[in-house]
């Protein structure tokens, strides 16, 4: 397919519009590679200045949302699965991040995962790894609209050896893409045990500043709100609510161990929760 200008002829169309609304006989037009209406089929076709694509024994439906994923670590598929969260990174992911990790590394994890991703039906995703510069090459060459969460870390890395670094090239990479049509950079904090609490006021700080969306893994197991609670005396979605980054722009990670007044903070705040079945299940976290 070159041509901007198209009609798509399925047996099937599902629109956003509930479960009762799956449309028959009719086409998808689209024109200036925006979707322009779905007319019926018949009436289509004889439309003659758009190229005609036939699809039959085809559903056409709205592109699927990746809303996490660190999409250069499909080179450590399969690698360290069944072991709690915190000896998955401590002994196995983090060891081989730091001897692995790089701009190659990460450049063709990303083009990996994008392949995988479009044969998948995906066409937005959300992407937070090191060198977030490098994925959003890659992923904007692929076509995939995304959410690159710059990370956020008061750990060393072989993107940035501390937190003034991990803020600086995160922001320059977001005045890089400022005005892209298809990538968004928005703060990537990692957790509350990788991220102290003056950092997290400073990322909550920008996030208000540049109208900013902010991504963190939060509650992804009851070991990790354990050890919070032990070591603070406050649940992390608490803190979070407290030091003002819990609202309407944060996007709540995994957040498998979660009680009633936790979800009542959800609410209070207008947080949003992304939910990680397949990652829960590699570690049997929830």
């Amino acid at each position: 397919m070159t041509s901007l200008n198209f009609a798509l002829h399925a047996d099937a169309i599902i629109p956003v519009a509930g479960p009762d609304n799956i449309v028959f006989g009719k086409s998808l037009i689209v024109r200036e590679g925006l979707i322009d209406g779905f007319i019926a089929t018949d009436d289509a076709r004889q439309i003659l200045d758009i190229e005609h694509i036939e699809l039959p024994g085809h559903t056409l439906m709205p592109g699927l949302v990746n809303a996490h994923g660190h999409a250069a670590m499909t080179l450590l598929r399969g690698y360290a699965d069944d072991m709690p969260l915190d000896r998955w990174l401590n002994e196995k992911i983090w060891p081989m991040e730091t001897a692995w990790v790089g701009p190659d590394f990460v450049r063709d994890g990303t083009e990996i995962a994008a392949a995988e991703m479009i044969l998948s039906g995906i066409t937005t995703t959300s992407d937070m790894y090191f060198f977030p510069d490098i994925a959003a090459q890659a992923l904007r060459s692929a076509g995939l609209r995304t959410q690159v969460v710059f990370p956020i870390m008061n750990v060393p890395t072989a993107w940035a050896s501390d937190a003034r670094e991990y803020l600086d090239k995160g922001l320059a990479l977001r005045d890089h893409f400022r005005n892209d049509d298809l990538i968004d950079v928005g703060l990537g904090p990692h957790s509350t045990y990788t991220v102290d609490e003056p950092l997290l006021s400073t990322t909550a700080t920008l996030a208000n500043e540049l109208d900013a969306a902010v991504q963190i893994h939060l509650h992804e197991t009851a070991a990790e709100v354990l050890a919070h609670v032990e070591g603070t005396g406050e649940r992390p979605i608490d803190l979070l609510a407290r030091i003002g980054l819990l609202g309407p722009r944060t996007q709540c990670v995994h957040m498998t161990d979660v009680g009633n007044q936790d979800i009542d903070t959800l609410v209070l705040h207008g947080a949003h929760v992304i939910h990680c079945p397949r990652s829960n299940m590699k570690l049997a976290s929830g």
